[in-house]
């Protein structure tokens, strides 16, 4: 025994030595991640919100019609410790006295509206929140914009006006929209565009902003990665995101569209989506002190081509004195949150990782999958795979 405590005794003082030590982690903080189409009615029982606490969702969102099944879903949800996005038929048709009856209960999270309105609906909305607002202050009310590539008789007007004047006149408490980059095809090139809108729009009026990642395969979307499953994250956190989102956890009925692969099945089985699912969700929530709360300072993109919409990565903020990925496209977002600055880098690509170069001019960490900090040692090049990200932490001066 003697003698494998002196072995471990002079790993640990080879490990700092080789300035690879183990630093202070991420400071301690919650993401909302909240799971879209969840537990239909028929389904309802402690044991299934117990599930979808394991699989690591903190936000329950079923779409449910009746005030009796939706206080059903409040009551589970409390007794396995997650919150609930409350909607049913009578917050339309009886809002006052829907709220007075569900305003206090411990599992309440917030009120949901609608899906994707257009700009006719903002003035009709707007009307609805108050109604929420008057009885109840003390809740999210939430609902769910269009990407940029809605038709235009459904914006009204370009998408920064269509968001600008939602946030002027139904007056939510954040923005939140859908956009599902990975296709069959490839990744479409404007939602790092929509993401700028929605980043600038939102930070301009205050507020924080929620995004997605697809969970949910139907045409001409594909049964999710991990790698699918961290560009889209990453890439969110990176913007500034607040609140993650999958669509969906249940898989909805297959009717307009050919769900599949979501990570509970159609019967209540779980798929492998459900462990892809969980393994995300844990490492979103060991580096969730990145995130939460952070400001962003800037957002660039380095690489040979950018997507339209987006600033290329000009002048490297300091203390990045080298940042090189050899013509591959990525994500490059400086964060501030507490006493720290955060590097973010995201890989771009689904298809290929690579090799790339950087340096820094001070003592930096690098924040790990697990959270904790690691003293960068400043060798070159690093690797990033597919979709996924980096992270380098220092102190603000």
């Amino acid at each position: 025994m003697k003698s494998l405590q002196l072995t471990v005794a002079a790993l640990l003082a080879a490990l700092l030595s080789a300035g690879c030590a183990r630093e202070a982690g991420t400071p301690e903080a919650e993401l909302p991640i909240l799971a879209w189409y969840s537990i239909p009615a028929e389904h309802l029982s402690l044991e299934r919100f117990q599930e979808l606490k394991e699989a690591g969702f903190n936000i329950n969102f079923s779409h449910i019609g009746s005030f009796e099944d939706a206080v059903k879903s409040l009551d589970y949800a409390e007794q396995a410790g997650v919150k609930v996005m409350f909607t049913c038929q009578e917050l339309r048709t009886d809002t006052e006295n829907t709220v007075l009856k569900v305003k206090d209960h411990p599992a309440l999270y917030g009120y949901f509206l609608r899906d994707e309105p257009a700009n006719k609906d903002f003035p009709d909305l707007a009307e609805w929140a108050a109604k929420i607002k008057a009885v109840d202050p003390d809740h999210v009310i939430y609902l769910n914009l269009f990407p940029n590539y809605a038709p235009d008789e459904v914006l009204g007007s370009t998408y920064p006006e269509h968001v600008r004047k939602f946030i002027d006149e139904v007056k939510l408490p954040l923005v939140s929209f859908d956009f599902y980059p990975v296709t069959e095809g490839g990744i479409r090139e404007r939602w790092w565009e929509n993401l700028e809108v929605i980043s600038r729009e939102s930070a301009a009026a205050g507020l924080p902003f929620w995004a997605f990642a697809l969970s949910t395969a139907h045409k001409p979307y594909p049964v999710p990665t991990m790698a699918s499953l961290r560009l889209q994250f990453y890439t969110d956190l990176a913007y500034g995101a607040q609140g993650l989102q999958y669509f969906t956890y249940w898989n909805p009925v297959p009717g307009t569209w050919d769900f599949h692969d979501a990570p509970i099945d159609l019967d209540g089985n779980r798929t492998p989506v459900y462990d892809l699912v969980k393994e995300m969700n844990v490492e979103l929530q060991a580096r969730a002190g990145v995130f939460v709360g952070a400001k962003v300072l800037s957002v660039r993109h380095a690489g040979e081509t950018v997507p339209p919409g987006v600033t290329p990565l000009g002048e490297l903020p300091a203390p990045l004195t080298t940042l090189d990925t050899h013509g591959n496209g990525a994500v490059v977002s400086m964060l501030e949150n507490g006493p720290y600055r955060y590097l973010v880098i995201v890989n771009r690509s689904l298809d290929a990782g690579f090799d790339y170069d950087i340096a820094f001019s001070g003592k930096v960490s690098v924040i790990g999958r697990d959270g904790k900090a690691t003293k960068f040692s400043g060798k070159a090049p690093m690797h990033l795979e597919e979709g996924d990200c980096a992270l380098f932490r220092w102190k603000a001066q």
